[in-house]
């Protein structure tokens, strides 16, 4: 009796060890693509109005704090965004921590919320709206794949 006990108890350990897993894969992916979808040009059909790149290239991720402060364009020139930092920073979550994702041009917020001349562009927004979509469909990439033995999404 005493080793059915154990092996029970060993294969819930199991199963909770990796709902863990599945579940931080999905927070983990799922804030992949939230902010994937926020840092989409229009070209590509998003919200993110590209010129220089710079906007798009001020995006920062953090971890349980904010982005750093605002800074102005070093100047001219075209700017390209490089995700791999945030996925690094992303890479590094657990649940119960939080990811903060910003851009650090001085200009974002106009551009977010618009001006008297400007309207918004509302990427950060309209990307944020979209993370219980977001996390079902991860969700459900995460289960089908188990079914099938495939590999997690995330990791």
């Amino acid at each position: 009796m005493a080793d059915q006990t154990l092996g029970f108890a060993a294969q819930v350990s199991a199963w909770v060890r990796e709902t863990e897993q599945r579940m931080t894969a999905v927070f983990r992916e799922s804030a992949q693509r939230v902010i994937a979808e926020a840092q989409k040009p229009v070209a590509q059909g998003g919200r993110m109005r590209v010129d220089t790149g710079f906007l798009r290239a001020s995006g920062t991720a953090s971890l349980n704090g904010l982005p750093p402060a605002t800074r102005d364009r070093p100047g001219e020139g075209t700017f390209v965004y490089n995700p791999a930092a945030a996925a690094l920073v992303i890479a590094g979550a657990g649940i119960g921590d939080t990811i903060h994702f910003g851009w650090t041009a001085s200009y974002a917020r106009h551009r977010e919320y618009g001006t008297s001349s400007q309207a918004p562009d509302a990427f950060m927004r309209t990307a944020a709206q979209q993370w219980p979509a977001i996390v079902a469909r991860v969700s459900g990439e995460l289960q089908s794949r188990s079914l099938s033995g495939g590999a997690t999404p995330g990791r």
